[in-house]
């Protein structure tokens, strides 16, 4: 379980820090781009395998890690986007109610358990991301309120069934820094190619705070995967259970960190959407 904890930590700390870019001026997708240089970095120097391209071109997993490579990148823009904009309880509760994805893929396709309570945490899910992403006395409009958090729904659900289909199909115990280490170099050098675009274009302009920024976000991200990839190891709990409990903590550790630190307000239906995500992701543990 310690790792599951980790796991909760430093994806609360993701949050964090995406909204301190707002607060420090940080070029968003420069930090982004150091962040999956510094996570790839990270994954190689805790594998125990040795790096050797030939044998990750040959592995079973590599097209896997170039898809969630791309994933990786464009819904970690989503996100950040929804942060500053949203805040930091609207990108949480949609990153994590992606839940309901990867627990209905378990249910049909590892055969995990299922039922009314597990059923109706789902469709209790949907509602929660709507009611979390109104702003307060706002006209609702699809494309300010609801799009980002849908996408980062959608995005991060594939994410995570992804992650577990490879990590239970293809993936040892002692490979999973190096396919961590191997979707974060996908990711970086598509960041990098969106840069050199940048600049072609002559829109690019170098943001020093970047660096740093990016160097705490890849440790924090890197830390994330690697975490609950070693919970996913774990053989007494159905992915569904690990994947509820580290999601509705990160719930709550988000919104109570936009609450404290960044004085977020929330709406009576901004409450509400919180309260059905936990009761939600709960409904789904305990079923």
């Amino acid at each position: 379980m310690i790792d599951l904890f980790l796991s909760i930590l430093a994806s609360t700390l993701i949050f964090l820090i995406f909204k301190l870019f707002d607060r420090f001026k940080i070029n968003t997708l420069q930090a982004i781009v150091f962040n999956y240089i510094t996570a790839c970095f990270c994954g190689v120097v805790t594998s125990k395998k040795q790096f050797q391209v030939q044998e990750i071109i040959h592995s079973e997993w590599f097209y896997g890690a170039l898809i969630l490579g791309f994933l990786f990148i464009s819904i970690f823009n989503v996100m950040a986007i929804t942060s500053q904009r949203n805040g930091l309880s609207v990108a949480s509760v949609a990153t994590k109610m992606s839940v309901i994805i990867p627990v209905i893929f378990g249910i049909y396709v590892y055969n995990e358990s299922t039922g009314f309570q597990k059923l109706l945490g789902i469709f209790l899910a949907l509602f929660a991301v709507y009611f979390v992403s109104v702003k307060k006395d706002l006209p609702f409009n699809f494309k300010s309120n609801l799009m980002f958090p849908l996408i980062i729904f959608i995005g991060s659900g594939i994410i995570d069934t992804s992650i577990k289909y490879i990590e239970t199909t293809y993936i040892e115990g002692d490979g999973i820094p190096l396919f961590s280490a191997t979707i974060f170099f996908f990711a970086g050098c598509i960041g990098i190619g969106m840069l050199i675009i940048k600049m072609i274009r002559k829109e690019f302009k170098f943001n020093p705070p970047s660096i740093l920024g990016g160097i705490a976000l890849g440790i924090a991200n890197y830390a994330s995967i690697y975490f609950i990839l070693k919970a996913l190891n774990h053989e007494s709990l159905e992915s569904s259970t690990i994947f509820t409990i580290n999601n509705v903590a990160i719930v709550l550790f988000t919104s109570l960190v936009g609450l404290i630190f960044f004085k977020e307000k929330l709406s009576f239906k901004n409450w509400i959407g919180v309260g059905l995500a936990i009761i939600s992701i709960l409904l789904v543990t305990l079923a």
